[in-house]
Formats: C-alpha cells, structure tokens, sequence
C-alpha cells in the first residue's frame, strides 16, 4: 500500500512539473579557472554569487532590455542565496540555468541552477526590485514584465 501511495505521489508530482514548466529557461556556460578555487583545490563558495551576478546580466542583457534600463532606474538585489550540493574543480564548465518566479509590479525572482556534466551542484536565488534614479522603488515597465513572465516557474519553497 504504502508504495503505491508513492508511485501516485510521484505521478502528481510529474504532471504538477509538466503543466508548471517555463516557456523559457535562460542557459549559460562559465569555465571555472585556477583563480576560482580556494586552498583544497575546489571552488571557492563565493564564485557562485560573482556567477549568478554574471547570468542575472546576461540573462537581462540577451533577454529582457539590452539597455539594462538604465534611462528608467537600477536593478537593486534585495537579497541572495546559495546552496551548495556537489564540489566543483577548475577546468569544469558550468552551465547555469535561470528563471523566475513571484514576480510583483516592482520585482521579481531569479532561480539559479548550477550543473556540471547535467548534474546539479548549487542552486541559488535572489530577489531583484527596480528603482528610478533616486532610488525609489518603482514599476518595471508592462512589456518587461511580460518578457519576465516568459522565464517563470511555479513558486518553491526557499
């Protein structure tokens, strides 16, 4: 009884996935270097938030505004998270993955999934919130917005 309790747990899971899956998922590939590592030879923890910086950019940059909106306001990251599953060791290649989620009229989420060879390694996310030029907190424009919707996923717990 109880494994069949699982297989439907799975199967709900599954099709809840399956109906919640982004229209897009934004990938990028970073080399880790010599310079990433610490003094056992693995990564050192903080690359990964230089990394997420890194794909947040890209990500705006190739998908969302490649002005950055910089005539309206800033982006400000209100907060940061990462955590950590696998080691990772110079000379790998990382392809990171985002999307977003819980996205308000004046800010959104980023996913952060880290993976070498298709396995996970880290995964991480961050709350942005957009500001005009004297730092008041401020709407993203509507078709921005919609631009940022296309890369949503379904909400998860942090």
């Amino acid at each position: 009884m109880q494994m069949e309790v699982t297989q439907l747990q799975q199967s709900a899971l599954t099709q809840h996935a399956l109906q919640h899956e982004p229209t897009k998922t934004f990938r990028h590939t970073i080399d880790i270097c010599l310079k990433d590592s610490n003094a056992y030879g693995n990564t050192y923890f903080a690359r990964y938030f230089e990394w997420q910086g890194i794909c947040r950019e890209q990500w705006f940059f190739q998908c969302i505004s490649s002005d950055m909106l910089q005539p309206l306001g800033v982006f400000i990251t209100q907060y940061a998270h990462q955590d950590y599953s696998h080691e990772t060791f110079p000379f790998q290649t990382v392809e990171c993955l985002v999307n977003t989620y819980d996205i308000k009229h004046c800010s959104f989420n980023l996913r952060f999934r880290f993976l070498v060879g298709g396995k996970l390694v880290s995964s991480g996310y961050q709350k942005i919130v957009f500001a005009n030029h004297s730092k008041k907190i401020t709407r993203l424009p509507d078709n921005v917005l919609q631009d940022i919707r296309e890369f949503e996923i379904p909400q998860f717990n942090n």
